[in-house]
């Protein structure tokens, strides 16, 4: 009896054993196989049965914590693109922004196209830069030529014929004889070129040197946002008349002083989202990885920091036409001969209360429908740029 339970104890002790050892073999072998097969998924970046990709690279990118470690190389190759809801667009290796851009476009000039305002103000801007870019091969013209004036045609109202037999002066002329109509072409093309140029060369500077002081802090970043504060402080008009007083008007000499109003708009805007972004992982990932600081500000920090910047740009193309128009109108703008619509303005407004209206009202109606339009651009951009802003 004594050794039959001996048998049949060890009979049991040895099945358990053998059960036990198999179940740690096949769970050493299930554990092994499955690591393998991440490992395989993470190292060539397939998709699982669910869809989602296992590379660890892109849950660094896009700010979710990674299932398993990632080398420095595969984070650092890596960029991400965040646009206006918050959503990431993660490029891969030799894959280009603009490569990846599309779908982001596309979604916000679906999103820009339901606003009507905003669709018959970008409508009209698009209008009133055809006609300054083909306008002066269309008009009966060249209000620029003094050999093409008639001294005799001055102050003619609306509907006139013209001396000679050369047609009608539709929208009048002004007081030197100019086609009213060719006038406000050409000096449309002057306002418009003014604006796109000064606010181009303004941004350019002026977010270099906020996204380069958002992302280094410390004395750099005290001391840029310190003399932004100085500029930004003095009211744009009297910085404009002080550096034309010193460099005498003219056609460049307006562009740069509008450059130097303008670039520290740009500057705290950069700075700013800069500030938010220089935290995140895309970018301490490409620090880790040993990018240059050039690298980091404008291949990574600079395509996040782009909705704002849209909106001050289009909203400083509407201020830099507005001040230039200004300027002109105080006589420090450009040329006498080559007027832009501030200076017709200006020239119809000595007229005002004689009864030439058509002199001053006509490029002020024309000034006026290209700033609305830009601002009403601009806040619809506005509230792509901010969601909470968005009507619905």
């Amino acid at each position: 009896m004594s050794d039959s339970i001996e048998t049949h104890a060890a009979t049991d002790t040895s099945d358990t054993t053998v059960a036990c050892s198999k179940s740690d073999t096949s769970s050493t072998s299930s554990t092994s196989s499955t690591s393998d097969t991440s490992d395989d998924s993470a190292a060539s970046g397939t998709s699982g049965p669910s869809g989602t990709t296992a590379t660890s690279a892109e849950s660094v990118a896009s700010g979710a914590s990674p299932a398993s470690p990632a080398s420095p190389a595969s984070i650092a190759s890596v960029a991400s693109v965040h646009d206006a809801a918050g959503d990431v667009t993660v490029v891969e290796p030799g894959q280009g922004l603009l490569d990846v851009a599309g779908p982001s476009r596309r979604r916000w000039l679906a999103d820009f196209a339901r606003d009507p305002t905003a669709l018959l103000g970008a409508a009209l801007l698009g209008l009133l830069v055809v006609v300054a870019l083909v306008g002066p091969w269309l008009v009966p013209q060249n209000p620029y030529d003094l050999a093409q004036l008639d001294i005799l045609d001055a102050r003619l109202p609306p509907g006139s014929a013209a001396g000679e037999g050369h047609g009608h002066y539709w929208l009048g002329t002004d007081s030197q004889g100019r086609d009213m109509l060719s006038a406000m072409v050409y000096g449309l093309r002057i306002s418009v070129a003014i604006g796109l140029v000064s606010t181009v060369f303004a941004a350019l500077f002026g977010v270099s040197l906020g996204l380069v002081a958002g992302y280094r802090g410390g004395r750099v970043d005290a001391l840029v946002m310190r003399v932004a504060d100085l500029q930004l402080s003095i009211p744009s008009i009297l910085v404009a008349l002080i550096l034309l007083a010193f460099l005498r008007p003219g056609l460049a000499n307006v562009v740069i002083a509008l450059i130097t109003v303008q670039w520290a708009y740009y500057a705290r805007t950069a700075r700013a989202t800069a500030l938010v972004e220089r935290n995140k992982e895309y970018v301490l990932a490409a620090e880790a990885f040993g990018a240059s600081s050039s690298r980091i500000v404008f291949r990574h920090l600079l395509p996040n920091c782009l909705p704002p910047l849209l909106v001050v740009a289009a909203l400083q193309i509407a201020g830099a036409i507005t001040l230039e128009a200004t300027l002109s109108f105080l006589g420090l703008g450009v040329p006498i001969t080559e007027p832009s619509l501030g200076l017709l303005i200006a020239n119809g407004f000595q007229l005002l209360f004689a009864g030439k209206y058509w002199i001053g009202i006509y490029p002020g109606l024309v000034l006026g429908a290209l700033i609305v339009s830009l601002n009403l651009v601009a806040d619809r951009l506005s509230e792509l740029a901010n969601p909470r802003l968005q009507r619905h």
